[in-house]
């Protein structure tokens, strides 16, 4: 059967359940609303333009925060790729916070900047920066000796070795890591903007979850959930798809 009738039918069986489960209340509509009311908080939500605010505001932070990570975490990865001391020192300290969750360096970020969007954008900004730095660090490391070996021969050094030679051999990792900054950034996005004063979805999500309007609870939740898959399956799942085919490493 093909994959996108399967996902159509396991969706359709969900939501039957789903609504099947609410009209018999074998749960109460506090703890999880029916799709109906779900579905009405939706479009009340984009008819007073409130939802349409959230997603500008969240892009716009999602934008800022995941362009800077990806060019600081670029740089890093170059320079414990290319240096043994940096790799042995700062490479230990990138490790260790690339286990630390988003959310953790919230109360650093408010004590810093205070409760506003630069708070927000610090934390997409290190929830996308170490995973790049870890790929693009592996991506450099991996390029084969051969090949720089070979460009040497051939007279390319210093900036034009990376250019021609280091920087197209690792174009694999380099959006490998760039998806999984996109994953950490908007997770990181969604975690900041819960204590952010708003708009954005994450400040919508907490304000309905205070005045108990789990319609919209839920609502913004399959918000959150939808943008993720479409930008991870339908963007940078493909271009990673194409990458690895045109270098010819799908497997």
């Amino acid at each position: 059967m093909n994959p996108h009738i399967k996902r159509i039918l396991f969706f359709a069986a969900v939501i039957a359940f789903w609504y099947a489960g609410s009209k018999l209340e074998w749960w109460m509509p506090i703890i999880l609303p029916s799709p109906e009311k779900v579905l009405e908080a939706l479009i009340t939500g984009f008819q007073d333009k409130t939802l349409i605010y959230d997603l500008i505001a969240s892009f716009k932070r999602l934008a800022i925060g995941l362009g800077l990570s990806l060019v600081i975490g670029t740089g890093l990865g170059v320079l414990l790729a290319k240096s043994k001391t940096a790799d042995e020192t700062l490479g230990t300290v990138v490790l260790a916070f690339q286990s630390v969750p988003s959310i953790v360096w919230l109360p650093l970020a408010i004590m810093w900047f205070g409760m506003n969007e630069k708070a927000v954008i610090f934390v997409v900004v290190l929830g996308g920066t170490f995973v790049m730095t870890l790929n693009i660090r592996v991506g450099i490391k991996n390029v084969s000796p051969l090949f720089i070996k070979a460009a040497k021969t051939m007279g390319v050094t210093g900036w034009n070795l990376y250019k021609r030679v280091i920087f197209p051999a690792a174009i694999p990792y380099v959006v490998t890591g760039s998806r999984l900054a996109w994953a950490f950034a908007w997770r990181a996005l969604m975690a900041g903007e819960l204590l952010s004063t708003g708009p954005g979805l994450g400040y919508t999500l907490r304000y309905a979850s205070d005045f108990g309007n789990m319609g919209l609870v839920i609502g913004v939740m399959i918000i959150i959930g939808v943008i993720g898959t479409i930008v991870d399956q339908l963007i940078f799942q493909r271009i990673e798809k194409s990458v690895l085919n045109r270098w010819g490493l799908d497997s």
